[in-house]
């Protein structure tokens, strides 16, 4: 798929017989307009659309699918020169805007009005700081000409940039959806004030003005109304003013750099946008989107659209992400599968760019599978990283665990967004850092403690960008019982809600005094059941536990008086006939959330009893992906990898989960083809495939049998370990697949 259209084998065989045939007669343009007569690639009013089509022919040969004839230079090339910069004086026009009566915009065409096309192209040349270059594709030009004195403005509009990362964001947009919609995005390309003009509040009027008129011209000239504005405004030269006073909205600065091989650097540009209608960022993310898990576009929904500054270490971000969950459990050498692949994966992760940007585009992606759920649940823990091994030759590691071992390693705190079926939806949060092996206990655990009101911060960034349809909870274990959390949720009008398990009996303003004691002296509104998994020191067992609930004022504690009193909602579970020799399990659960009756109680004990499910994403990480025997030289690159394997890591509990949520579903939602076949036919050997793709439960038994798992009657669902193990033995399948059936792709 190229600029939105498929060239298939046959296209391109076609193509290339033309070139040979053709041979220094065929000019590229006369081949882009065959093409566009063979695919009947056509604009709205039927015309061919050979730009794009140009466009697409140039892509086919950098790829090295086919080879085009040799560029013939342009006439302006062949002369060698440039129009000359007019020395002629001109006498300034300084008034008000009444002053310069009545403004006509006239449109400029090369082939209706020439003589008006070559005085815009020579005010351009003369007085813009870039100068005239030919725009290529769509345009429209215009000059603004006054009343009384002439021609006082020269505007043209023309075709949006490929790539454009603040721009991206702000839409949200897949490259899928950006191919089939970028003509939408129409670009200010040249906006010059003549320099004699001294008029103000001149540009905003006129950028008011052309707003509605380029809108018209686009739909009578190109058969379709735009739906968005851009334009770059160069920081060191202009500030911009009349575009934010005309409406323009900033959404973010450009990387500042050429994008291909040969061109000098460019300048760091500001990013306006303006929106034609008030749904444009719908309408341009229209069409059948890829789903989360698309097979094949799940690497570059994730990954995509990363804040990288490049779009090659994008590209190259997008093939690692797929080659580390291709083997999860294999070293970055044994991953990237080859020399080359090696290095620029090392290159990658020694970007000056943090963990933040390679999670930026999987954070979005999170919050768009958020915005479908009613309730969502934002869980958030602290784990260690052991990197003692790398003490000696790996910069930034600090202390871990206790002070007698000595090990060094990073503090990771993350926060992963659940269902509350326990159905995974993504990283919302990850903040690292390395603690002082000298250091002062108290202080760094006051300093530490921040990371709560942080992982919050994010919880109620994702309740703004989902709205009132969904619920956002932020869900934390006993080391999250800190007062400023609460008070932070109390203060926050429209946040997320807090729902954390309590650790100090805090004192209260109910008659008991303290918390503990007050919710064990009310009487049992009923008995919750909970499933208990075995762990060592514990049977498996289903636990009864008695369920207390009430609303309590928590005080402040000393020393912090002026926080003043919390309300909150408190649930307490107590375990009735516990086993003997094993400790009675108790909650005591602290909410935001109202709990007035039995039924929302229990839902509350499910939604915590959901907080399981980081441990697991946590041990996926480090058995699974095995981030602890990453080998790497300095801390920076260490939380770059570690991004890319949560990501992968949260991909594996994906699987696992929605085998159990949506069992019934198709294989195929979350599986290429050729991992489908390639699986089937491995695991039913002498079988032909079934007419329609197994069910998802069905292929998730499958891959975990190759990791280990027997499916027999008493073995329930499948587990984290068995389906790593499994993942990495059906990528070497489907290797062999693919080769046996003489299916080489070029790339992931």
């Amino acid at each position: 798929m190229v600029c939105g259209r498929e060239f298939t084998p046959g296209v391109l065989g076609r193509i290339r017989a033309r070139v040979r045939s053709g041979g220094n007669a065929l000019t590229r343009a006369a081949l882009s307009r065959e093409v566009c007569a063979w695919m009947e690639w056509r604009d709205p009013l039927g015309r061919l659309q050979e730009m794009s089509a140009r466009v697409a022919l140039q892509r086919l040969e950098e790829s090295g699918h086919i080879e085009l004839p040799q560029p013939r230079p342009c006439a302006a090339a062949a002369r060698g020169c440039r129009r000359r910069r007019s020395r002629q004086h001109r006498p300034r026009v300084s008034c008000e805007l009444a002053g310069l009566g009545a403004l006509r915009i006239q449109e400029v065409s090369a082939q209706r009005t020439p003589e008006l096309s070559e005085q815009w192209n020579s005010l351009i040349e003369e007085h813009h700081y870039i100068g005239y270059v030919p725009a290529v594709g769509r345009q429209k030009r215009y000059l603004i000409v006054s009343e009384r004195y002439g021609v006082v403005a020269a505007v043209s509009f023309s075709a949006a940039a490929w790539r454009c990362g603040p721009r991206d964001r702000w839409i949200g947009w897949t490259d899928e959806q950006r191919g089939e919609h970028l003509q939408e995005v129409v670009s200010n390309s040249r906006f010059l004030i003549l320099p004699w003009v001294e008029v103000k509040n001149l540009a905003s009027h006129l950028l008011a003005r052309l707003v509605a008129r380029v809108v018209e011209d686009w739909r009578r000239s190109y058969g379709y109304a735009p739906l968005l504005l851009e334009t770059f405004v160069d920081p060191t030269r202009f500030a911009g003013t009349c575009y934010r006073a005309a409406g323009w909205l900033h959404v973010g600065t450009t990387a500042g750099f050429a994008r291909g091989n040969g061109h000098a650097p460019v300048a760091v540009k500001d990013v306006y946008l303006y929106p034609l209608r008030a749904d444009s960022r719908d309408q341009l993310c229209a069409g059948e989107a890829p789903g989360p898990l698309c097979p094949a576009d799940w690497a570059q929904w994730e990954f995509g659209t990363a804040p990288l500054g490049d779009p090659r270490l994008v590209r190259r971000l997008v093939e690692v992400g797929r080659d580390f969950y291709a083997r999860p459990q294999a070293n970055i050498p044994e991953a990237s599968q080859s020399r080359a692949r090696t290095k620029a994966a090392y290159r990658l992760l020694d970007q000056h760019v943090g963990m933040k940007e390679f999670l930026c585009a999987h954070v979005r992606a999170t919050i768009e599978r958020a915005k479908q759920e009613a309730v969502v649940l934002a869980v958030q823990d602290t784990t260690s990283l052991n990197y003692t091994g790398l003490q000696e030759v790996c910069q930034g590691l600090g202390a871990v665990g206790t002070a007698q071992r000595g090990a060094v390693g990073l503090i990771v705190h993350d926060t992963v967004t659940f269902t509350p079926a326990g159905l995974p939806l993504g990283v919302l949060d990850a903040q690292v850092w390395a603690r002082p092996r000298q250091k002062k206990r108290k202080r760094s655990k006051q300093k530490e403690s921040q990371k709560w009101l942080v992982s919050y911060d994010q919880a109620c960034m994702l309740q703004t960008e989902c709205g009132k349809p969904t619920t956002v909870v932020s869900v934390g274990d006993r080391e999250a019982d800190f007062y400023e959390l609460f008070c932070a949720a109390r203060d926050r009008k429209n946040g997320a809600q807090l729902l954390v398990r309590a650790a100090q009996n805090r004192r209260v303003r109910q008659e008991c005094g303290y918390l503990f004691d007050h919710l064990h002296g009310l009487e049992p509104a009923g008995e919750y059941e909970l499933a208990v998994a075995a762990r060592p020191g514990r049977t498996a067992r289903v636990a009864r536990l008695a369920v207390r609930f009430a609303q309590v004022t928590l005080q402040a504690p000393q020393g912090r008086k002026r926080l003043g009193p919390v309300d909150v909602y408190a649930v307490l579970a107590h375990e009735q006939d516990a086993p003997a020799r094993e400790t009675p399990l108790e909650w005591l659960l602290l909410t935001t959330l109202p709990v007035r009756t039995f039924a929302q109680a229990e839902q509350r004990l499910s939604w915590y009893s959901v907080r399981w499910a980081i441990e697991v994403f946590h041990r996926t990480l480090k058995s699974g992906c095995r981030i602890e025997d990453r080998q790497l030289e300095n801390a920076r690159r260490l939380e770059n990898c570690l991004a890319i394997d949560m990501v992968v890591a949260w991909r594996i509990l994906y699987l696992r989960h929605l085998s159990r949520v949506d069992p019934d579903a198709p294989c195929t939602v979350y599986f290429a083809p050729h991992e489908y076949e390639a699986l089937y036919a491995v695991t039913h050997r002498g079988k032909p495939l079934p007419k329609k793709p197994i069910t998802i439960r069905q292929a998730t038994h499958l891959v975990a049998m190759l990791g280990g798992f027997l499916g027999r009657k008493g073995d329930g669902e499948p587990g984290a370990e068995t389906l790593w193990r499994g993942l990495q033995r059906l990528d070497a399948i489907c290797i062999g697949w693919l080769a046996a059936h003489h299916i080489f792709p070029r790339g992931p």
